[in-house]
């Protein structure tokens, strides 16, 4: 279900939030159109954090440490990475106005991005909403092997380590369905919604976020859970 917003001074990162608390959230047809609508999928994308899976290779991946991952301290860089044209996508959904909303919602502290570093070099991330005890993943990009899958990887270990209880990852591709990505209805989805926006909210910043986490960290605690 989509309703297209033709008043582009009426959304603000205010209501933005009170729009993922019902569900909803916003695209544009591309990088050019000024304009959004609003999406509320009948079947919702997400990765059950008890269900997250890591194949072996992206384990060693990770556990070696090649790429430093950092939370929080490039939030535009990534941002404008997935906004980039890339391998196989010629165009995306973040505009302008896309773009200025998530970053409010970051100096708000309800936006966050994990950073992947190769060096000194930004090679992959990504950025979502963070809600209650819920966290809304938007994009991520990559220009090195494996650097948002290994964004992923620490991402789902920092919302374990917090209190999360709910990955929306909007729709399901079959890329995030290796990591165990499901498709359910959006009947489902809302009563996991609510639940999760209820009560005490969780931590994003349980984990360390002035030193890079360690892969090995990550790992034992997504195995933890699963």
């Amino acid at each position: 279900m989509t309703s297209r917003d033709s008043a582009s001074s009426e959304i603000t990162p205010e209501v933005l939030l009170r729009a993922y608390a019902c569900g909803i959230f916003p695209m544009a047809e591309s990088a050019a159109d000024p304009t959004l609508f609003w999406v509320e999928p009948e079947l919702r994308g997400v990765i059950p954090l008890d269900g997250f899976r890591i194949a072996s290779r992206l384990a060693r991946t990770v556990r070696s440490d090649a790429y430093k991952v950092t939370v929080d301290t490039a939030f535009k860089a990534v941002i404008a990475g997935c906004a980039a044209p890339q391998v196989g996508r010629d165009d995306t959904w973040i505009n302008k106005r896309i773009r200025d909303l998530y970053v409010g919602l970051h100096m708000l502290g309800h936006c966050h991005s994990v950073e992947v570093w190769q060096d000194d070099d930004l090679v992959g991330g990504l950025y979502g909403v963070s809600l209650g005890r819920a966290f809304f993943g938007e994009s991520m990009f990559h220009t090195a092997r494996d650097a948002s899958k290994v964004a992923l990887v620490h991402l789902v270990a920092r919302l374990i380590a917090g209190g999360f209880e709910l990955l929306d990852t909007q729709y399901v591709t079959d890329h995030l369905k290796t990591f165990g990505a499901i498709e359910i209805p959006r009947r489902r989805y809302r009563a996991l919604l609510d639940k999760a926006i209820a009560g005490e909210p969780a931590d994003f910043r349980k984990l360390d976020t002035a030193h890079p986490v360690k892969g090995e960290e990550a790992l034992a605690i997504v195995a933890a859970r699963n």
